[in-house]
């Protein structure tokens, strides 16, 4: 939907299974229609849509792009932003480490994503400006070298070309958001701006990759670095890298009592990572790459490992744990202040909390519309209080 200064929210459609784009469509007269009815009122109403490779390749036929964009226009629906960060499946089986694949070394990652580019330019409404986002680059357990970095310096700078040449034929401002995650190639706000920089000494001379390629920042995966939200935006707003989009997410935090990691195991499924980042005072922070390497950590200390935990599991925005657990919407809201003193910063926010199927019991908040529906109205709630009203 439309906020003011040209600011659009939506949700991420990841939230729902779907790998074809029939699949897809599904999804979206299913569950994004009622979601519509219950919060747009009437109004336009924005679509973050995630798109795999195979969606992304039957929905690039002219035909069945002709018959979206009809679907579109026939229920006052437009598509703003397209995830590009899972390639391949993304519910119901192991996921995990398998999200960063292909990474951006590979032709196949650049193909894609120009596809994106390609679908989004054609479904954009006039005027607007449209964004995709992607994984980090790579991820740290994959052996990136001087070569691998090369490459991947090398394709996306071939992406932005791309998206230079569609904003060059037909006018629009489309931008790629590269998403810093917990042990990604690219997880803080620090490494960053060292990827920046090391790109623009390998070329100097390129002008088109700060305007076409900047951060989608997600914000439970900065929470999870114990990153405070005002100090990671404005140090990559000062550096001139552009903010894509706004990922509005929350991350499970807690005190590392016996009690609470016991608990913690019901948070372990097997399909997504849970990195889990661990805070000791002063002393460096410990990374982990899944649930259960922090539970062995945990096993072989005899005393309290860290002053607090933070996981890589989405919780939803309202959701509010208890029993001894808590969640980074602290992060969320500094965000959301720092948009408020730069409104023009960043236009697109994207409510994702895609771990529905996985979420225990008492996070739940009836079915996947209910959720949706009570993100909406936290989120507006908080969008408004901040002089952020729709349009």
């Amino acid at each position: 939907m439309h906020l003011q200064h040209g600011i659009h929210l939506g949700y991420c459609t990841n939230i729902h299974r779907g790998e074809t784009w029939a699949q897809t469509w599904r999804t979206l007269e299913d569950y994004t229609l009622r979601v519509k009815d219950r919060v747009a009122g009437g109004k336009p109403y924005g679509i973050g849509l995630r798109l795999g490779d195979q969606a992304s390749r039957e929905l690039a036929e002219p035909c069945q792009l002709a018959e979206f964009q009809e679907w579109l226009e026939k229920h006052n629906c437009y598509v703003f932003t397209i995830n590009g960060f899972p390639y391949g499946n993304f519910h119901g089986a192991r996921v995990k480490e398998q999200v960063f694949k292909p990474d951006w070394t590979s032709k196949d990652r650049l193909e894609y994503t120009n596809r994106l580019f390609d679908i989004l330019s054609q479904l954009l409404p006039k005027g607007m400006s449209g964004s995709v986002s992607t994984l980090p680059g790579s991820h740290k357990e994959f052996g990136i070298g001087i070569e691998e970095l090369e490459a991947i310096f090398a394709n996306l700078k071939a992406c932005s070309e791309h998206i230079q040449s569609i904003c060059d034929r037909t006018g629009q401002d489309l931008h790629l958001g590269l998403e810093p995650e917990p042990l990604g190639l690219v997880e803080t706000s620090g490494e960053l701006l060292k990827f920046f920089g090391l790109y623009v000494d390998q070329y100097p001379g390129d002008r088109t990759f700060l305007k076409r390629v900047g951060v989608n920042y997600d914000c439970c995966h900065l929470a999870v670095e114990f990153e405070e939200a005002n100090e990671a935006l404005s140090r990559i707003h000062d550096a001139g890298i552009r903010l894509s989009k706004l990922h509005l997410s929350s991350a499970l935090k807690l005190k590392p009592t016996p009690e609470n990691l016991d608990r913690l195991k019901s948070f372990d499924e097997p399909v997504y990572f849970h990195q889990v980042v661990i805070r000791e005072g002063d002393t460096p922070l410990r990374r982990l790459r899944d649930i259960p390497n922090a539970m062995e950590l945990a096993a072989s200390m005899p005393y309290e490992i860290g002053d607090e935990w933070r996981v890589h599991f989405h919780v939803p925005l309202h959701a509010e744990p208890s029993g001894g657990f808590s969640d980074t919407k602290d992060h969320i809201l500094g965000a959301l202040d720092w948009l408020a003193k730069h409104p023009t910063a960043c236009q697109h926010l994207e409510m994702e909390t895609y771990t529905w199927e996985v979420l225990p019991e008492e996070l739940r908040t009836g079915d996947v519309v209910d959720q949706l529906s009570a993100e909406y109205a936290w989120t507006l709630g908080e969008l408004g209080k901040r002089g952020f009203s729709g349009q």
